[in-house]
């Protein structure tokens, strides 16, 4: 089978289309054809400057395709089964095939879905949905998100949007049409002006990107008002401790899931598909052999939405 891998760490140079054994299911793993991936600037991406690696490396961890063949003691899927899965720290969704277990993240492909629009779902819309319900959004709250024309962000907008909130949505000027495409009530261009240099208060903020002072966040929340973060960090932890201490307003952030709570937060998820309410934003897709293009796109910074490597027929 096909696979887009590196050996050493550097440039998106270092990603070099190599063929190797299609793998095999043991007894509790599924064997998924890979149709769609997701590139995002993290799961693997080779890096300068880090140090170098003694072993190939397959990136990638959302997919969306098919199960081909089942190990002897799968009872979950059966061949044939559309699916959605992410792998995790074993990464290796630059390929043509995976082998995961049964007991990994692995879901049912929404029908109202393509395989390409699927492969956002495990990573992003699922994180954006964990988030938001967390959060307990309320109707006609007042949210911004910072950072929204992003991955999650596009999700977490229409998850907002479809819970009743009234959303101002943070992000460079070429995206901020597309934003209001998908329910942004407000929009705002960060190079113009800067959303917490204001006397708005809002009841959720949502830094998707993580580039806002905490104190800063929460001086813009109102009285119970919550701070989300997509990618916590010590700081937000202290000041998680010192939001509860000095007043009512809380701090919400990623922490792993029970695959019990995973599967509430997918059908939530796709009820809200299904509905019409939350869509998948696609910017622009690559053959597995163009990785290396797909990542180079990425780093520019200027992504809306998604960016898809898909296998071909």
């Amino acid at each position: 089978m096909r696979v887009m891998a590196y050996a050493r760490d550097g440039s998106p140079d270092v990603l070099e289309l190599r063929e190797v054994a299609k793998p095999v299911p043991k007894r509790r793993e599924i064997l998924v054809r890979i149709r769609a991936t997701t590139v995002p600037l993290s799961a693997g991406a080779p890096h300068q400057g880090r140090p170098g690696r003694s072993r190939i490396v397959v990136p990638g961890q959302e997919l969306a395709g098919d199960v081909e063949a089942i190990g002897g003691d799968v009872t979950r899927f059966k061949a044939g089964d559309p699916v959605v899965a992410w792998t995790g720290l074993r990464l290796g969704t630059y390929a043509e095939y995976a082998c995961l277990s049964e007991r990994s993240t692995i879901f049912g492909k929404p029908a109202a879905m393509t395989y390409e629009e699927a492969a956002t779902l495990p990573t992003s819309g699922l994180d954006a949905t964990y988030l938001l319900r967390k959060a307990n959004i309320r109707p006609g709250e007042r949210m911004l998100f910072n950072g929204a024309g992003g991955s999650m962000g596009t999700y977490a907008v229409q998850i907002a949007k479809a819970l009743g909130a009234e959303v101002t949505a943070v992000d460079s000027a070429p995206k901020l049409d597309m934003l209001r495409s998908i329910g942004a009530d407000h929009v705002v261009d960060y190079t113009v002006q800067d959303c917490m240099d204001t006397s708005e208060t809002y009841d959720v903020i949502f830094d998707v990107i993580g580039d806002r002072s905490p104190r800063d966040i929460l001086a813009r929340l109102s009285p119970r008002g919550r701070y989300i973060t997509a990618v916590p960090s010590l700081a937000q932890m202290l000041t998680s401790r010192w939001a509860r201490w000095s007043g009512d307003k809380s701090v919400i952030a990623w922490v792993p899931r029970t695959m019990g709570r995973q599967a509430k937060d997918f059908a939530f998820l796709e009820r809200l598909i299904e509905e019409g309410d939350v869509k998948a934003v696609l910017d622009r897709r690559f053959p597995l052999e163009q990785a290396n293009d797909a990542y180079r796109y990425v780093a520019q910074g200027n992504k809306k939405g998604h960016v898809i490597l898909t296998m071909g027929s």
